[in-house]
């Protein structure tokens, strides 16, 4: 919610908790960078995964608050869904893909766009990662 940046993600073909914990290893090396005053919400859904206590824990031990909306709220869900729609009209729905491959090529290359070169104006014009490193020049 603080610069809508994609900390992390992985693309598998199936979920498991090998996968999500790429994505969590992932997440804290950004996240323990942070200043420790500032408070940091991980949003999810109610999938078995974010319920999973090695998932639960690993946030605990990260300082890291999980946010799991109710079945049929999706309040803390929100951004990501926001992100899905922007990516779904900027990427998918502009492009037929021959292949799974070519489709999680362009998936990793429109991320590496989105946080790095799409400009926000609720961003004051910057990119996610622009901002974030503007923010930590100024505290």
């Amino acid at each position: 919610m603080f610069n809508g940046e994609i900390l992390s993600y992985n693309i598998a073909d199936r979920v498991d908790l090998e996968q999500i914990n790429r994505m969590l290893n992932d997440v804290f090396a950004i996240t323990d960078k942070l200043p420790k005053e500032n408070e940091i919400i991980l949003h999810s859904d109610q999938g078995w995964q974010y319920q999973h206590k090695d998932y639960q824990n690993a946030l605990t031990e990260h300082g890291i608050l999980q946010s799991m909306s109710r079945k049929g709220n999706c309040l803390d869900n929100s951004v990501m869904e926001n992100f899905f729609g922007i990516m779904k009209s900027e990427l998918l729905y502009n492009k037929e893909f021959k292949s799974m491959k070519e489709f999680k090529k362009e998936l990793e290359e429109y991320i590496d766009w989105y946080n790095n070169n799409r400009i926000k104006m609720r961003l004051n014009g910057m990119s996610p990662i622009q901002y974030r490193a503007h923010y930590l020049e100024n505290l």
